[in-house]
């Protein structure tokens, strides 16, 4: 195993071994498919349950091999054909089992509690009842069931279509500089790119060899788009939601008027946003700031990192936490565990994945900036939680929600950029790197993440009312959104509207991105209480992560001491940015 790359072989050592498990896991769809009808009787409904258990830790082991292995190289085709392989036998094991949701509700809630109390080995599934009855309303027929889990393989195919058209039928463009030189434009570089192109001319350049692809590509990816929103519909109004953003947010028990209050703050209150981009405009001698002129910095910094400084400047950053928490974020990023290094047909971007007792891993692409040991920090902060989370819960209640799952890893941010500011003499250069550095941590995370949210919640409501979807009308709704958002019209950007398709949430987690700027909020209270050294604060951070998905996340950050239904968390974050920016402007010396 090459160093800095994926050990695989702690799930399968080969592809013969990965092949007889998957095998292994199709024999349990005729076993559990024969228990329809059956789990009135409670020896039948134990019997069953343990059956589940088994299938769905084996079903998970070959879903993260095939898919760890397709992400390292999306152009292989047998990688992919081994996560098809996976997709179709998972999909055909739930249209075994879709009887199991109408069977669990037609027995009623206080037969199932009295089950539980007779049988307490079956405790951790507990909080599945408690959500299963949650959505009760919206859980049809053991019929209707199984007839709508026959279309599971072309729901996923929508997502699969996106990805192909991505990065599997994707290829790295060229950019011709004003000097004459070519540079290689990739996903996972474009930014790096920017980030360092002096003149304006350039800048455009690399991103419109960038962006020219989705040009190209711009009518079908507004056809994906609209399967994506068409197939949201179609669980609307078989599952009997009020709404798109209410089927994605009910499971979970979270509140319309968290959604509704973040996104009402955040486009209300957008001036301190505006004010920064005035500002950079400014220092960085702009006529017009364009929307990937953010990748500038406002002060220079030539600071490069290997992957092992990176990872000793984030381990230094946890000095002052327990011994236990340091040593978790040295376990997660043990080698063999991390994936460092972008590569030809490497998805791009970075995550976390693990759970269900197994150890997590990361994805990178690392490059050697300083955005990337804040990543690595970030990435950690995940696996920190998965590792927390194992220890806490049995393994059905380890598998957090997406709406915590971002506390820990901006928590690690957060605390590495105070490390950083603290960390000997700062000059000025360094002092302006940095608030800006906290100043776009909340631009990208908090306004930009809602800005998406907020796209999303007015496509859906188009979708609700039958109208027509296509790029043009996705794209001119970017176009209003970022005038209210940053003030910035990105029509005069040529292809910047088409930012739309650029994101894959949109495309493979719909409603997913709010949940960026909701972690974020209770994230900073959070780390501030520890910061300042309330009593208990630290404690009570650590039992959030510890409780896994033991519970509704609005719960479980209400218990670490966040409200999210309410103004004032959202508002803390508007004020904090209203500060930065002040200081920044000090620094740099502009009146803006």
């Amino acid at each position: 195993m090459a160093k800095n790359c994926w050990d695989l072989s702690v799930f399968f050592k080969s592809e013969n071994e990965f092949l007889a498990a998957l095998e292994e896991f199709r024999k349990f769809i005729p076993l559990a498919a024969s228990y329809a009808g059956k789990l009135g009787d409670e020896k039948a409904l134990g019997e069953f349950l343990k059956l589940d258990k088994e299938a769905s830790l084996l079903s998970v082991r070959c879903y993260y091999f095939a898919s760890m292995r397709s992400d390292r190289n999306k152009k292989d085709v047998d990688n992919s054909s081994d996560l098809m392989k996976v997709q179709i036998a998972l999909q055909e094991y739930g249209s075994a089992v879709s009887f199991y949701s109408p069977e669990i509700l037609a027995l009623g809630k206080e037969k199932i509690d009295d089950f539980l109390h007779k049988n307490p080995e079956f405790s951790e599934y507990s909080f599945q009842f408690e959500q299963l009855f949650l959505e009760a309303d919206h859980i049809l027929s053991s019929r209707e069931e199984k007839l709508l889990s026959a279309f599971s393989p072309v729901n996923g195919g929508i997502r699969n279509l996106y990805g192909a058209l991505t990065i599997a039928d994707g290829h790295p463009a060229k950019a011709t500089m004003l000097d004459g030189t070519e540079v290689q434009v990739t996903q996972a570089n474009w930014t790096s790119l920017v980030s360092k192109a002096e003149k304006a001319e350039d800048r455009k350049a690399i991103f419109e060899a960038l962006y020219s692809y989705y040009d190209r590509h711009k009518a079908t990816y507004g056809e994906i788009y609209n399967l994506t929103l068409q197939k949201q519909m179609a669980d609307v109004k078989t599952r009997g939601y009020q709404s798109i953003l209410e089927s994605h947010l009910s499971g979970n028990a979270i509140p319309l008027d968290v959604f509704h209050t973040l996104v009402r703050v955040a486009s209300t209150h957008s001036k301190p946003l505006q004010r920064y981009i005035e500002i950079r405009r400014q220092a960085l001698g702009l006529e017009k700031h364009r929307s990937y002129d953010r990748f500038l910095q406002l002060a220079k910094s030539d600071k490069e990192f290997t992957y092992e400084q990176a990872k000793e400047l984030f381990f230094d950053s946890l000095k002052n936490f327990p011994e236990d928490f340091q040593a978790k974020a040295r376990e997660v990023t043990k080698d063999g565990y991390v994936d460092v290094y972008p590569g030809e047909g490497k998805r791009s971007g970075a995550y976390s994945n693990g759970g269900y007792d197994f150890h997590p891993f990361i994805l990178l692409n690392f490059v050697g900036e300083l955005d990337d040991v804040f990543t690595l920090a970030h990435e950690s902060g995940h696996s920190m939680h998965t590792l927390y989370s194992e220890e806490g819960q049995p393994t059905l209640k380890q598998d957090y929600t997406i709406f915590v799952a971002e506390i820990a890893s901006t928590f690690n941010e957060h605390n590495l950029l105070d490390y950083l500011l603290r960390r000997g003499e700062l000059g000025k250069q360094d002092r302006i790197y940095l608030l800006q550095k906290a100043i776009d941590e909340i631009v990208s995370t908090f306004y930009r993440q809602t800005l998406f949210a907020h796209y999303e919640s007015i496509m859906a409501e188009f979708a609700e009312k039958g109208q027509p979807i296509n790029y043009q009308v996705a794209s001119q709704t970017m176009v209003d959104l970022y005038k209210q958002y940053y003030g910035i019209d990105i029509s005069e950007e040529g292809l910047k509207p088409l930012v739309w398709a650029y994101i894959p949430h949109l495309f493979n987690t719909p409603f997913y991105v709010y949940q960026y700027a909701t972690s974020f909020t209770s994230s900073m209270l959070l780390y501030e209480k520890v910061k300042s050294g309330e009593e208990g604060a630290f404690d009570r951070y650590i039992s959030l992560l510890r409780s896994g998905g033991s519970d509704f996340p609005v719960n479980q950050v209400k218990a670490a001491g966040v409200d999210l239904t309410k103004e004032e968390p959202y508002m803390a974050v508007i004020h904090r940015m209203e500060s930065l920016v002040d200081q920044l402007a000090k620094e740099l010396g502009i009146d803006a």
